[in-house]
């Protein structure tokens, strides 16, 4: 495995691609975790600092991914028109309004 390759699959690269994903800078999400400095995202994302487990969680909930991504395994991913059709309590008129919000939601998301 080349350096480039072995490096692309750490956890502190994993963390840069999300900050990045999610348009923080080092000090906005180091703010976000409680930490004193950008120094300490910089650090995790160099994997020059480890990551324990409580850190990882914050780091799922701040950066809107699972935990497996960090760890580079495959994330758990809600098929939301499969979990409409399962409930049997929504109207048909929710449910569009549902995937009309999702809709909604991707595009926002890509627009940015």
């Amino acid at each position: 495995m080349k350096k480039d390759e072995k490096r692309a699959n750490t956890i502190g690269s994993r963390v840069k691609e999300a900050r990045e994903s999610m348009g923080f800078s080092q000090a906005e999400l180091a703010e976000k975790l409680g930490f004193q400095s950008a120094t300490a995202i910089s650090l995790i994302e160099s994997d020059d600092r480890g990551i324990t487990a409580p850190l990882l969680q914050c780091l799922g909930e701040t950066l809107k991914r699972d935990i497996k991504y960090f760890l580079g395994q495959k994330e758990d991913v809600m098929d939301v028109q499969v979990a409409l059709r399962a409930d049997k309590d929504l109207s048909n008129e929710d449910k569009s309004a549902i995937e009309r919000f999702i809709e909604l939601a991707k595009q926002k998301k890509n627009a940015r």
